[in-house]
């Protein structure tokens, strides 16, 4: 700020080596001597100064940016180690340590590891190369750090050389827990495998699917990076875009990479969700440029800077949007918070990072909260080479304590602890007094670390396992108002999730995603985009349907008994089909049929009434005619089975009960026929065949009898039976199957034989009587019934639902009135309207009428036949008479060309005889 910079002097610049390392000791940041001796590594500045000459030297260089969180850390150390020196933990064996300054650089950080790998009490800073390091004692038994997961990496390579325990309170990075690469590693904190998981989990509870993730270009960046994208990809959430920031201030492209970062943010208007993997000081200048261009949007922070105080207090940073992180949960650090009180009265020889903060609190002392902490972060140790003994040295108490991070104290102090209970128990039955007593590697197996980290009830660790185990927990932190509130807490023990979120109804108002949400009815279908995430929503098709949001396919219902129109949430019973007793058309057929069996009885009563009438008598006599009237009663009564819903034993009975009872009927038509073509019959060959053939009773019996074998054989074997027809997309049609179609065709065929040759009878009498010749209605009636089967066959194959059986009524009606008609109706006719033709005379007089004209057309047929052959006749009927051939009237006579007929001899009373005969025959 430009004010800021305007407030602190400018300094005079000194020598290169002013600030830089002399000599090793010079190059340690704060030390205390001890029985044992603890190092330490942390980024207490936030980059390393670049030479500016060249060419480049290998010279250690100076650093800047002085780190508040990060000096706390190596205090929250010196406490634990004092703590621990003050107790009886170690009973009589003092621990010192040795810490130095990383400022966040690999090259740095590896300088110190060297002098960590020196030789115990060597004169020189002396590194020996050995085959086996088993007897080697080093400066230092253990390392407490690094700050970041990049430098821990090289850092824990090199004190593998000789399995130096190195126990870190910030390094995350998933790959650390490999322990054949990094088996003296350890770490106080879970790994970015359940951090990245639980940050998945949220995104997705939450609702969203579309993000964009900013990491800093190295080691801890792209590995949690890649961690993320395996648990984003598991929970369904597709990632928008990726940026990496370099991981040095220092280089020359930060500022133009956060720049391009920022205006991606922007560009992504339904990327309303950026998870960072980042430093506290690339956040800080990130977040800084996203206020510039009022950038709005849910932030998910990482370990590294959840709990940030720098980032908290970042002026307007509400103009950012919600920020949501995930942090470590702490413990008890009050007592380390009485140590920062004290802090004032301790000495500052072994400590340039305490006097350093010292001079810088002097320099910033007159700004306010958020400018002193800019001001100290902007400061180099360059800029303090300016002698300032005389400022007066200006101690803020409170400023410590609020910058603490809380979940990062407290795991440095686990780690202390961790390593003095492994150095507890190596020094059971050793003077440990004696530095080479025992060496680093001794504390690392087996699981002698980690046992002494589960004694102290804070981690353990398993260094013969690849997934760090920790009792260390992750927390919930939400930004209300510039502060870290605690909203809800992720434990993670061992390697299961104990998943509890309070999702926070702030969050979930916010959309980050592709797509719209497919609503339930709907399913998703992907573009072209390569993201899963991106896809339109589409209706379920027919039959299908989709309860849920999102659903990536639609569920098929059951086709036989559910149904589903499009864009459907669930399926529907199909409806429930059949000819019931309420349809309009059901109820019509019913009353046909009604009117029908009304019929039947009515005429049943006529002909009861006038049973000894001629044309009763003509009929058959009432015995035939009320058989022929109880078959029709059952034909309509059977039309009622094909009516509501059918069961077994309507299917069964109702096609049985109209073939037996049609076969009666026309068994019975059939006998009149030929008893009507006998009596008015003058053909001899006819008539001796229908003497043999005419015999009513077992004719009746046969026909009928061979119908009920049919029936029999087909209930039997193929009988009826309830079908559920699924052929309407939206309902069940209830209907009978016929069992067996050719014994149904079997059925109707027999019946058409029957009624065909009722016909052909029937049609021989055509020209009998007027008044009393049924054979022409009889052919009339047979007319109708084969018409009506006729039309019956091809409206039935091609017809389904409910109104199938509506046809079947409707055939049987029509034959069934066609023959009752024809049979019955023109005898009631005369019965009723024609009393005067009802007579004996008047049927006498026909029969006469009749007789006379078929006897003269045989006597003129008879005179023509003489006339052809007279002189053979003569000789014939010569040789007859003196042969004595004739007998009773009859003789035999050979016509030429022909074979010998019988003749016949009419006597002059040939009318009045023949009419008595034709009497009594009817």
């Amino acid at each position: 700020m430009a004010f800021v910079s305007f407030l602190i002097p400018c300094f005079l610049i000194g020598t290169d080596s002013a600030f830089s390392c002399q000599n090793t000791d010079d190059f340690v940041g704060a030390s205390s001597p001890g029985d044992i001796v603890i190092g330490g590594l942390f980024a207490v500045h936030s980059e390393m100064l670049r030479p500016e000459e060249y060419p480049i030297k290998p010279v250690i260089q100076n650093c800047a940016g002085f780190e508040i969180q990060i000096f706390l850390q190596t205090l929250a150390m010196i406490h634990a180690i004092e703590t621990i020196n003050n107790s009886t933990l170690l009973s009589g064996v003092t621990l010192g340590y040795e810490i130095y300054d990383t400022c966040a650089e690999v090259t740095k950080a590896m300088a110190s590891a060297l002098r960590f790998l020196s030789k115990f009490n060597s004169s020189k800073d002396v590194v020996e190369f050995k085959c086996n390091y088993s007897d080697y004692v080093p400066r230092i038994k253990a390392v407490t750090g690094a700050s970041y997961s990049e430098v821990s990496m090289a850092v824990s390579r090199l004190l593998a050389l000789q399995l130096i325990p190195q126990v870190s309170p910030a390094s995350s990075a998933e790959i650390l827990s490999d322990k054949i690469r990094f088996p003296s590693f350890f770490r106080t904190i879970p790994s970015d495998f359940h951090q990245t998981r639980a940050m998945a989990h949220l995104i997705c509870e939450s609702g969203w699917n579309w993000i964009g993730v900013i990491a800093t270009d190295d080691d801890n960046g792209r590995f949690a990076l890649e961690s993320f994208g395996v648990q984003a990809m598991a929970n369904n959430v597709c990632i928008a875009f990726k940026e990496m920031l370099p991981a040095y201030l220092s280089d020359n492209t930060f500022h133009t990479k956060v720049d391009h970062a920022v205006e991606k943010i922007v560009k992504e208007t339904r990327v309303n969700v950026i998870v960072v993997f980042m430093r506290q000081f690339h956040v800080l200048k990130l977040f800084k440029k996203a206020i510039e261009r009022n950038v709005n949007k849910i932030w998910i922070a990482s370990d590294n800077w959840s709990a940030a105080v720098k980032i908290s207090t970042i002026p307007n940073i509400r103009q950012l949007g919600t920020i949501v992180g995930f942090g470590f949960k702490s413990g008890d650090i009050s007592t380390f918070q009485d140590f920062l009180r004290n802090l004032r009265e301790k000495p500052t020889v072994n400590n340039k990072f305490l006097r350093e903060y010292i001079m810088l609190s002097s320099v910033c002392a007159h700004l306010e909260y958020h400018d002193f902490q800019t001001c100290i972060s902007n400061q180099s140790q360059d800029d303090l080479l300016q002698n300032v003994e005389n400022k007066h040295q200006i101690w803020r108490d409170d400023f410590l304590n609020a910058n603490i991070e809380p979940g990062f104290i407290h795991s440095t102090i686990l780690a202390v602890y961790a390593i003095a209970h492994a150095i507890k128990g190596q020094c059971k039955d050793r003077n440990c007094k004696d530095p080479s007593a025992f060496t680093p590697w001794e504390s690392v197996f087996p699981d002698t670390l980690g046992e002494d980290i589960l004694k102290a009830n804070v981690a353990q660790i398993n260094s013969g396992d690849s997934k760090v185990k920790t009792g260390a927990s992750f927390k919930v932190i939400l930004y209300r108002k510039g502060r870290c509130q605690l909203q809800s807490y992720l434990r993670f023990i061992l390697t299961m999730i104990l998943f509890v979120v309070v999702v926070l109804c702030t969050l979930q108002k916010v959309q980050s995603t592709c797509s719209q949400h497919c609503r339930p009815g709907q399913m998703k279908k992907v573009t072209e985009s390569p993201h899963t995430c991106c896809y339109e929503c589409v209706y379920c098709p027919e039959n299908h349907y989709s309860n849920q949001t999102d659903m990536d396919y639609c569920y098929r219902c059951n086709n036989k008994t559910y149904w589903a129109p499009i864009n459907s949430t669930t399926c529907y019973r199909k409806t429930i089909h059949f000819l019931a007793w309420t349809d309009w058309f059901a109820i019509f057929l019913l009353l046909l049929s009604a009117f029908g069996v009304v019929l039947v009885l009515s005429i049943s009563v006529i002909f009861t009434k006038n049973l000894n009438t001629p044309v009763v008598k003509a009929s058959g006599g009432l015995t035939v005619c009320y058989i022929i009237l109880f078959s029709h009663f059952l034909i309509f009564l059977s039309t009622v089975f094909f009516i509501d819903e059918p069961t077994e034993f309507k299917c069964k009975t109702r096609q049985a009960l109209f073939g037996i009872s049609f076969t009666l009927c026309v068994s019975c038509i059939l006998i009149k026929s030929l008893k009507i073509l006998l009596a008015f019959s003058f053909d001899p060959k006819l008539q001796n065949f229908l003497k043999c053939v005419y015999k009513p009773v077992p004719t009746v019996v046969t026909c009928t009898g061979i119908q009920v074998i049919i029936c029999t054989f087909w209930l039997i074997f193929r009988t009826p039976f309830v079908k559920q027809n699924f052929s309407i997309p939206r309902a069940i049609i209830l209907e009978c199957n016929e069992g067996s179609i050719v014994a149904f065709g079997i059925m109707l065929g027999y019946i058409s034989a029957l009624a065909f040759i009722c016909f052909i009878f029937a049609f021989k009498g055509r020209k009998l009587p007027e008044n009393y010749n049924e054979a022409k209605f009889i052919t009339f009636g047979m007319l109708i019934y084969f018409i009506a089967w006729i039309v019956f066959i091809p409206v039935y194959a091609t017809t389904f639902g409910k109104y199938l059986s509506a046809v079947e009524i409707i055939v049987v009606l029509i034959s069934n009135y066609g023959i009752l008609c024809c049979t019955f109706l023109p005898k009631c006719y005369i019965i009723i309207f024609k009393q005067e033709t009802n007579t004996k005379s008047a049927f006498l007089k026909m029969i006469y009428t009749y007789s006379s004209k078929s006897a003269g057309s045989v006597a003129v047929s008879q005179i023509s036949l003489d006339s052809k052959s007279s002189s053979s006749q003569a000789t014939h009927s010569d040789s007859c008479k003196s042969e004595k051939n004739s007998v009773n009237g009859n003789c035999h006579f050979q016509v030429p060309g022909q074979r010998l007929i019988k003749g016949k001899v009419f006597p002059k009373n040939i009318a009045r005889t023949t009419a008595r005969k034709r009497l009594s025959s009817i």
